[in-house]
């Protein structure tokens, strides 16, 4: 879609008056904000219309995404990268003597997700619509998402995230395809003519909104659908709720991603939520297939694919069941062929607890007709099973036990594809967590790593980088990652190792600038800039890296001559708001940063930052500016990572335990190129098996571990009583360190002494930058999204 310079300042400053009636000089950066997002949503909408319309007539198979989190972040820059204005918007503003960066800000993050989960989902929406593929996602329309995170006395403290409030120019109301969702009362099984059919009392209608937003793809014409629902009240159903509380109940379904499930209110919103946004799509899917296709539904699978990514949408197999069955009249031999060939299913972890499970009481009060069918599922599963496996076998694999319904056993029962997030997650998968289904299931069972949006993660927030590879390599990395691979012929060349240089200084100028906008604390860009983004989670091993900062702090305090080279280390994290060893990690972090940047005798040797609220916009700035990559979890329990990917195309190193996708980052840039250290998979498989690592030998022992542990309890570290203990305890105590935490800190130090002493080479350590660039192609979300179209959705390019 081409577009002048000189057209976009004539449009943008028309648009102005007839949109808002002001000139540039007369519009606040939000005016602008508003009235150029509505010239890009203008500018594709037509394709959005063609994209549709070529899907049906050519009667096209399509991928629905079921995610309860999607993390586009902001998306006037990726929408005008995408249509190929970028360059020219911002030439143009600068022509016009407005700031553009200063627009972009304008815009809030979509508040729909958390971490990895849904910038992976998000990832995919764009890979899809960038290789031409009918791919629509669906999900939920929050009306605060997680919660806005500030730091109050280095405590986390959850504030509504309010994104809403100004609407939202990318989205479409579509109320015309609104559809009922039936909650809670009774349900009997009626005989009518040959079939059973649900009778329902007492039960609850909310209506289904769909909102859709445009998945632009990269310069090719296709913008395909992310459809999010919202809760409302049906018209003729107003009288039934007379009171706030009433009306508020309805409100609630999606106001908060995650409602805490510490709770019995919060477990039983969770179950409505899943239900919701996987009813409301299956009735959506199903409407539009008998409207447009023309087909019997025995024929659905041939036409549509659904993807589960992670349990939350689990219901989809159940309710898919109950709408073929229920509303449409298919046999349930019938409706269940076509349920296991139209779902498949992600697993994204390894830890058990993260499996959902829900009481069956819990599922009866909300979710009647959809459990009954679960109940039938499971019956007929045992049955398959009876007199070929042991009743322990059958035990551990059926769907309900001791009054609970595994959702994860549901997603796997019900699908055709199972597969894992790394090579390493899915071996574990095979051999361990699920080996029981591998046995049963062999042919099922597949690997799809996962994979990151390199277009967006380098050539729209890294423009100095992006602009070297163009100049060296060409453009077709843009859309062909493999060709990255080119730079490697670089790797001596010192005019480019010093370009990448220059880069990455200036990089990290410009997030010392905001760091210091933020939190007032001035940092070096000449020091190390120490990256750890993530979920704070215990498995993650923040608190890994927070004992080695003690540990150099005391060193320094000690000898504050001491050879250390300068390093920042840069924080962002949110902790579940019912998780508190995770909020006690981070104020114990945030105490730590207040010591450390606070004492003289550090010389800036040292500088800890915990930049608050992190999202996807906050990564945008981060991830360019790092120099090491900390993926430190305990080998096996991080089921890929994409964190550490997108610091790897930008350069950064990785400090890495051999977990998820740190493995086949290992394989691809080599031993020469990455640090790693820790446990292996193997060896924590070991401990569990014959229960012989006791943290408490290591605190013992060691002195160096014993002294960094016991600054959380003996006044080292001010201001941390409570949740000082807490780690202290967690880490010493009987059957302590869960994660292996004491165990690795040895090797941890050995593999940061080896980056300490690389970074003082620069040309050596551009280098090894290059070669990590160089390989981040193997870890493109386009290539991530062709296996699965070619292993498991079946779907074949737009034409």
């Amino acid at each position: 879609m081409s577009l002048t310079k000189s057209q976009f300042k004539q449009d943008f400053k028309r648009h102005l008056k007839d949109d808002l009636a002001l000139d540039i000089d007369e519009a606040s950066y939000f005016d602008m904000y508003k009235v150029l997002a509505g010239m890009v949503k203008s500018a594709y909408n037509q394709n959005w219309h063609h994209t549709w319309r070529s899907y049906d007539q050519q009667h096209k198979k399509q991928l629905y995404y079921f995610s309860i989190e999607f993390l586009p972040g902001r998306m006037l820059q990726s929408n005008l990268f995408n249509l190929g204005w970028l360059d020219i918007v911002k030439d143009g503003m600068k022509d016009l003597g407005v700031d553009f960066e200063k627009i972009v800000e304008q815009e809030n993050d979509m508040a729909l997700g958390n971490g990895g989960l849904g910038r992976l989902a998000s990832s995919f929406m764009d890979a899809l619509a960038s290789d031409g593929f009918a791919g629509n996602g669906n999900g939920i329309r929050y009306k605060y998402g997680l919660f806005k995170q500030k730091f109050i006395d280095g405590y986390q403290v959850e504030l509504p995230n309010n994104w809403l409030n100004e609407g939202n120019v990318w989205e479409e109301r579509r109320e015309t395809h609104s559809v009922m969702v039936r909650f809670g009362g009774q349900v009997f099984l009626k005989p009518q003519n040959g079939q059973l059919v649900p009778v329902y009392e007492g039960s609850q209608l909310i209506k289904a909104v769909p909102y859709d937003t445009g998945m632009v793809g990269y310069e090719n014409g296709v913008v395909n659908t992310l459809r999010l629902w919202d809760a409302e009240i049906p018209e003729d159903e107003e009288s039934k709720y007379r009171t706030i509380d009433d009306l508020r109940r309805v409100e609630d379904l999606t106001s908060v991603l995650y409602p805490d499930d510490s709770t019995e209110d919060g477990r039983r919103m969770r179950i409505r939520q899943e239900y919701f946004f996987v009813s409301a799509g299956l009735q959506s899917i199903i409407n539009h297939y008998l409207k447009k296709y023309d087909q019997p539904l025995t024929k659905l699978d041939q036409y549509v694919a659904v993807h589960i990514n992670d349990t939350h949408p689990s219901m989809a197999i159940a309710e898919l069941m109950r709408l073929l069955m229920d509303e449409h009249g298919l046999s349930w031999e019938d409706a269940w062929k076509v349920t296991v060939n139209v779902m498949s299913y992600t697993n994204h972890t390894i830890m058990a607890e993260a499996m959902e499970r829900w009481d069956i009481n819990m599922m009866q009060q909300e979710v009647p007709r959809v459990l009954q069918i679960i109940q039938e599922i499971d019956r007929r599963f045992v049955l398959s099973l009876e007199g070929k496996y042991d009743q322990n076998f059958i035990n551990r694999t059926r769907i309900i036990a001791n009054n609970q319904v595994h959702m994860a056993h549901l997603a796997i029962i019900g699908s055709h594809s199972i597969n894992g997030v790394a090579k390493l997650h899915t071996e574990l998968l095979k051999k361990e967590v699920l080996h029981d289904f591998y046995r049963l299931y062999p042919e099922r069972f597949n690997n799809k790593t996962n994979g990151v949006t390199l277009r967006r993660w380098m050539a729209i927030d890294n423009p100095r980088l992006a602009a070297i590879l163009d100049q060296e390599i060409g453009t077709d990395w843009r859309e062909n990652p493999l060709e990255l691979e080119k730079l490697l012929k670089y790797r001596s060349n010192n005019k480019v190792l010093d370009q990448l240089i220059a880069a990455k200084q200036a990089n990290k100028r410009d997030l010392a600038k905001f760091i210091k906008q933020q939190t007032g604390i001035e940092v070096s860009s000449k020091a190390i800039f120490d990256v750890q983004i993530k979920r704070l989670h215990a498995y993650k091993r923040q608190l890994l890296n927070l004992l080695r900062i003690v540990k150099l702090y005391q060193d320094l305090k000690a000898n504050p001559n001491a050879d250390i080279y300068p390093r920042v280390f840069i924080f962002g994290a949110k902790a579940a708001p019912s998780y508190q060893y995770a909020k006690a990690v981070i104020k114990c972090i945030n105490e730590v940063a207040n010591l450390v940047n606070n004492d003289p005798d550090i010389h800036d040797k040292l500088k800890v930052v915990f930049l608050e609220n992190y999202n996807v916009s906050l990564a945008d700035r981060i991830i360019p500016a790092a120099d090491v990559s900390e993926q430190i979890s305990l080998a096996s329990k991080e089921a890929s990572g994409t964190s550490n990917m997108k610091l790897m195309a930008n350069g950064a190193l990785t400090v890495a335990t051999m977990d998820g996708a740190n493995i086949e980052i290992h394989d691809y840039v080599g031993d020469d190129n990455i640090f790693t250290f820790g446990l292996s998979s193997k060896e924590v498989y070991r401990y569990y098996a014959d229960n012989s690592y006791h943290a408490s030998e290591y605190y013992e022992n060691d002195p160096v571990i014993h002294r960094v542990v016991d600054a959380f309890v003996d006044g080292t570290i001010p201001n941390i009583s409570m949740e000082g203990r807490e780690i202290f305890e967690s880490l010493v105590q009987y059957n302590g360190d869960q994660f292996f935490v004491l165990r690795d800190f040895e090797s941890y130090l050995e593999a940061q002494d080896k980056v300490d002493q690389a970074y003082r080479n620069p040309k050596h350590w551009a280098q090894m930058s290059l070669i990590n660039t160089a390989n981040a192609g193997h870890f493109s979300s386009d290539l991530t999204i062709d296996r699965y179209v070619d292993d498991v959705w079946k779907l074949t390019p737009n034409k």
